[in-house]
């Protein structure tokens, strides 16, 4: 029988430390890319659920073995995949705390100082952020659950104005809201509109311009069909391939001015604000209805982490807010659950506010500019390598390279195969990880810098490592 025992709980504790403290300082060293294979994974986790119940050091040290080779080194610093940051030492330390500490927040009964750390949070977040004072805010588990949450404060609002009370009476019935957005749409603001019942049929993608940007005159158009239809206008603020930016400045004017709801995702973007040299990316972004981002890329927060922002809390809170007899909610204080869409949550403000309290605002606005120079560095040099093209410049820290096959007479499909094949020899390596992506029809190599941990050496294994890819 499993009872309380303080020393068995501070033995498992202690040798917790000592193993993760070790898989840190390997993170230089290891291989980036997981070795260990399918196969070789299921057999050493899948057995049948023991009667007995086990030592917890014991648990401890036979699944960090079991693990070994299918972790990849996301937390490092030569990982350039997807869009990943790692976990900065304050707020890595701080997340450990918040497990102990084992805070439901979703209320302020439940846990106080939870709720007033989200409070600061909240609003050294708009700050950085450069968003309005005013704005409510979320943190939830990601970019995607932020769309949800600010998607779901769109939908309340343009169903209001068309005199439709969509708490009370859901959609069946209802005014069709449409959303409209570009063709660099991210996949999570999709699923946000399947989530909310919007449905993917009332998504309206429009035709970015060769920069990636949604052109006014297109918005124009999109918008003069079926005026006044209760309308949602979601904006990219560094988009996944390119990191390229709407022109804010003529695009939400005239979506407002429409009677439409405009939503920025800003999964990377928004952080470009805490730069001095970037800020102008953003420009007009702040006139905006609501803003979602993420904390586990740029600000390096371990997962899961992202963040809401909506500029109308009232429709916010409406589109959230619950309340029960047998909970306990202040009148004073701030119940995370009138703004989040989780119920029992995980008192994630405290790494949040470990991870700003550590940076800084010299501190973030540095750890952008680097993010930004390694990216552009990686991008160019492996670019100026033998046929290999970049395909875009980062602006921040996302990019595209393509590789081409050199045999006389290939095709575009050589050149997609040549791409995949040389972008797995470099994982394979090792040395670095990459991720690919299919932009205006051609694969390539996404090159995104998110993490604290990259160094220039860094950069230069990943262009080495690119090198002997191209030679093999």
């Amino acid at each position: 029988m499993l009872t309380h025992d303080p020393t068995r709980q501070q033995l498992a504790l202690e040798r917790a430390t000592e193993l993760a403290l070790a898989f840190l300082e390997s993170l230089d060293t290891a291989p980036v890319c997981a070795t260990a294979s399918l196969a070789e994974l299921r057999r050493r986790f899948a057995h049948p659920l023991p009667d007995e119940s086990a030592d917890p050091v014991a648990i401890i040290e036979q699944l960090s073995r079991d693990v070994a080779g299918g972790l990849l080194g996301s937390a490092g610093g030569r990982f350039y995949g997807w869009v990943i940051g790692a976990g900065l030492p304050a707020a890595l330390a701080t997340d450990w705390l918040t497990s102990a500490w084992d805070q439901n927040a979703g209320l302020y009964a439940c846990g106080p100082a939870a709720a007033v750390v989200e409070e600061v949070c909240g609003g050294w977040l708009k700050d950085v952020l450069g968003l309005p004072a005013h704005a409510s805010f979320a943190l939830v588990t990601g970019c995607q659950m932020a769309h949800v949450t600010c998607l779901a404060a769109a939908r309340h609002a343009v169903l209001a104005r068309a005199g439709w009370d969509v708490n009370r009476d859901g959609l069946a019935g209802a005014p069709p809201v449409r959303v409209l957005t570009s063709s660099e749409v991210h996949g999570t603001t999709t699923r946000a509109v399947k989530l909310l019942g919007i449905g993917t049929a009332n998504m309206v993608v429009l035709p970015s311009d060769p920069s990636s940007r949604l052109a006014p005159t297109v918005l124009n158009e999109a918008l003069s069909h079926e005026a006044g239809k209760p309308t949602i206008v979601v904006l990219q603020a560094g988009d996944v391939n390119c990191g390229a930016f709407n022109p804010f400045p003529e695009l939400v004017p005239l979506a407002q001015e429409a009677g439409a709801w405009v939503h920025i995702d800003g999964a990377m973007g928004l952080w470009c604000n805490a730069s001095p040299e970037l800020r102008h990316l953003l420009a007009g972004a702040e006139a905006a209805d609501s803003w979602a981002t993420d904390g586990h890329k740029w600000l390096n927060v371990p997962y899961d982490c992202g963040y809401a922002f909506v500029a109308r809390p009232e429709h916010h809170r409406a589109g959230m807010e619950h309340r029960a007899s047998y909970l306990v909610h202040a009148d004073d204080a701030r119940d995370e659950l009138d703004w989040t869409p989780e119920h029992s949550r995980r008192a994630r403000g405290f790494a949040t506010w470990a991870a700003l309290r550590e940076l800084g605002r010299s501190g973030l606005s540095d750890l952008v500019a680097r993010c930004c120079r390694y990216a552009h560095d990686i991008a160019i040099r492996i670019g100026s390598l033998p046929n290999v093209r970049v395909m875009c410049v980062p602006q921040i820290n996302q990019g595209l390279v393509r590789f081409y096959d050199a045999r006389p007479g290939a095709t575009e499909e050589d050149h997609d195969r040549r791409t995949d094949a040389v972008m797995a020899a470099i994982n394979a390596s090792g040395e670095a990880f990459f991720t690919g992506t299919t932009w205006r029809g051609m694969r390539c190599m996404r090159v995104s810098v998110s993490s604290w941990r990259t160094t220039a050496s860094d950069v230069d294994r990943a262009v080495a490592a690119a090198e002997r890819a191209l030679e093999g």
